[in-house]
């Protein structure tokens, strides 16, 4: 165990399970403490997990492409919480449409997203990242 606790889950009505499952196995056995709340989570429930579990992060997955519609006020509503300064990753087939990644991701980053991933990212990537971004040595 890293000490550090990720909250993770599939926004909005997707109901595309594999991957969270994938990336909360994945975290696990980088060592950190994943809450996964599975799939068709709200803004409102990633937010009271990661205040009842003092989570260090907020992953949200999305495959079915309407992450951008799903995903928008979730910094806001963070805020609001007293979660000002959580670090928030996305990642998945996040838009409708075959769009430039480059012009997705700067989307999700003005949204307030720290980082944002194209759809078969490796969970390897996403944890460097994340350990990275919150002091984790990883071995």
């Amino acid at each position: 165990m890293n000490g550090k606790t990720v909250v993770m889950g599939v926004i909005g009505a997707d109901v595309h399970a594999i991957g969270i499952k994938i990336l909360s196995h994945a975290f696990t056995e980088a060592g950190f403490n994943v809450v996964n709340l599975g799939v068709m989570v709200s803004q409102e429930e990633y937010i009271e997990a990661a205040i009842e579990t003092n989570a260090d992060a907020i992953i949200v997955s999305s495959l079915y492409g309407h992450g951008e519609m799903d995903c928008r006020g979730l910094r806001e509503k963070c805020e609001e919480a007293g979660l000002k300064d959580i670090p928030m990753y996305v990642g998945g087939n996040l838009v409708v449409g075959k769009r430039n990644f480059d012009e997705v991701e700067k989307i999700f980053l003005e949204m307030g997203f720290n980082r944002a991933y194209p759809p078969g990212t490796a969970p390897e990537k996403g944890i460097a990242d994340i350990s990275k971004d919150l002091g984790v040595e990883q071995p």
